[in-house]
């Protein structure tokens, strides 16, 4: 949601949010593509861009998966608002660790 937990003093949706949203979306991408009892995902890097602000409503993460590896994957990462317009877009690459 777009409301005062996840708002700048402007009222308009924190790209720390959004940031937060885009990898938690991604890391549990990666957690469903491995066996968690024998592998960790960790987060790597993470680059993005705000391309439009909301003010309220509701914002949808969308995650492309680029590149499955061994070690790595490489997601990227869309936040649309309630009409379907990109809000923001990032790329994320997970680490894939043996326990």
């Amino acid at each position: 949601p777009v409301d005062e937990r996840t708002s700048q003093p402007s009222r308009r949706l924190h790209g720390g949010a959004s940031f937060a949203l885009a990898e938690t979306v991604g890391g549990i991408g990666s957690a469903l593509l491995v066996d968690l009892e024998k592998y960790e995902v960790r987060g790597a890097q993470m680059s993005g861009n705000h391309l439009r602000s909301v003010r309220e409503g509701w914002v949808f993460a969308e995650a492309k998966l680029l590149h499955r590896g061994r070690n790595t994957h490489i997601w990227n990462i869309d936040i649309l608002d309630m009409q379907g317009k990109m809000v923001s877009t990032y790329r994320l690459t997970n680490f894939i660790i043996s326990k």
